[in-house]
């Protein structure tokens, strides 16, 4: 069963080396992003056809990864095709100078394919060692990814439509779950994950599978996430006087305002 977590590791370097090649190509490595989604479906179906063990939980967790990696992948398509390198990655560009395409690869896409094999451990051990009928962490755990999976959608279809008012330009979206937290997004793709290591916990080593939430989590709220965006509007009036009265990741009622 071993053989079924290695390959698909090798799997996923062998994915973002091929991603590498378009964005070099493209001259685009904001396509890493595109890919993210995507790959986890890619790795978690790779997972379950080799490994060949088509039990009902296995392939209950792979439909799950493969909902939510698709609605994500579709969801930074539609976002970014057709426009111009995302500016971080642009900005890295004339930083790194004629060691770019080096370091892109190393600190870019190997490092995303680092983060991915740690995210996937959950569904890696569940279609690896997954045996038996279902017990209550089956049941917990789709409750919670389900949750988790309806928060996130929802506060990316709210934002969407708050975007595409042009009433709206300049302003932060302060409704919905944007009224209880200001990454309603982020914390639902948390909370995915979340629920499929809970479901973890119904197979052999699944305990190990709580890498996976925890990466992904201290992802969200420490790197890659919340504080890329909390830097972009850190001089914005507007959003400050909406962060000093929405929670940052948890959703809680707001804060009154403090009177003077």
């Amino acid at each position: 069963m071993m053989d079924i977590i290695w390959l698909s590791i090798i799997f996923i370097f062998a994915y973002f080396t091929v991603f590498y090649l378009i964005g070099f190509f493209a001259k685009n490595n904001g396509l890493v992003d595109i890919g993210w989604g995507l790959g986890f479906v890619l790795t978690a179906i790779f997972s379950l056809v080799y490994g060949g063990n088509y039990g009902f939980r296995t392939i209950l967790v792979t439909a799950l990864v493969t909902i939510w990696g698709l609605r994500l992948f579709y969801h930074i398509l539609r976002r970014n095709l057709g426009k111009p390198e995302d500016f971080r990655y642009a900005n890295f560009r004339k930083e790194w100078g004629r060691w770019h395409d080096l370091r892109a690869f190393f600190q870019l896409f190997m490092v995303q394919a680092i983060f991915m094999v740690m995210i996937s451990s959950s569904f890696l051990i569940i279609n690896a060692f997954s045996r038996g009928g279902f017990t209550a962490f089956d049941f917990i755990g789709l409750a919670v990814w389900m949750a988790g999976f309806l928060f996130e959608s929802a506060g990316d279809a709210q934002l969407k439509a708050f975007k595409s008012d042009p009433a709206n330009k300049g302003k932060i979206i302060r409704n919905g779950l944007w009224r209880y937290t200001r990454h309603p997004n982020y914390f639902g793709e948390a909370l995915t994950w979340w629920g499929l290591f809970i479901i973890a916990l119904s197979v052999p080593f699944g305990y190990i599978a709580a890498i996976s939430p925890i990466t992904i989590t201290l992802l969200l709220l420490f790197v890659s996430g919340i504080p890329l965006l909390e830097e972009k509007y850190r001089d914005n009036r507007y959003y400050q006087e909406y962060a000093a009265v929405t929670s940052k990741f948890f959703p809680l009622p707001p804060k009154k305002k403090k009177s003077l």
